[in-house]
């Protein structure tokens, strides 16, 4: 009888080869630093945010957002988060998923009073209004103020991310 294997490291590669591909490990596709992601039916190309420069900066300073645009903020890893609207310009909202993608807590923040020239920069934080995770949560995703109401989104309810990529590009 022939044996179907000649080669075991032939052999060997094609399985892995097989494997890979079956369990789709592949990078999603990232254009230009943005991600597609689909919230409720509506996909959204988001700019990932994976250091601390870009996240403390965020939507700061913008003057617009297109309504299929938006920020997937991503940690290295899960806890309690705030966000607060320093230097900002238009509504956001914003959505905080855990480290498996389910929604923690979603809130509207709307514009607030930007820094006085008597303020410190610490003085400013201070009185801006906190917006809390409510839970531990790895990833945050804002969008143009007014379209969670669009959305229909539930605590709990689970957006599909990348995970293993999205924490390969944190830092």
């Amino acid at each position: 009888m022939a044996s179907i294997v000649t080669n075991p490291t032939a052999w060997i590669l094609t399985l892995l080869t097989v494997m890979f591909t079956l369990t789709g490990c592949s990078k999603p596709t990232v254009i230009d630093g943005e991600i597609p992601v689909e919230i409720s039916g509506s996909t959204f190309m988001l700019e990932i945010v994976a250091d601390d420069e870009s996240r403390n900066l965020g939507l700061g300073g913008r003057k617009s957002l297109d309504p299929d645009k938006g920020m997937l903020f991503v940690f290295p890893k899960s806890e309690l988060r705030k966000f607060l609207m320093r230097n900002c310009y238009i509504d956001i909202d914003i959505i905080f998923l855990d480290a498996t993608g389910r929604i923690t807590a979603m809130h509207h923040m709307p514009i607030e009073e930007q820094k006085n020239p008597e303020e410190s920069a610490y003085q400013y934080d201070l009185r801006l209004k906190k917006y809390s995770s409510r839970f531990n949560a790895q990833y945050a995703i804002e969008l143009i103020g007014g379209t969670l109401e669009s959305l229909n989104l539930e605590d709990g309810q689970q957006i599909k991310l990348d995970t293993v990529y999205l924490q390969s590009v944190a830092q």
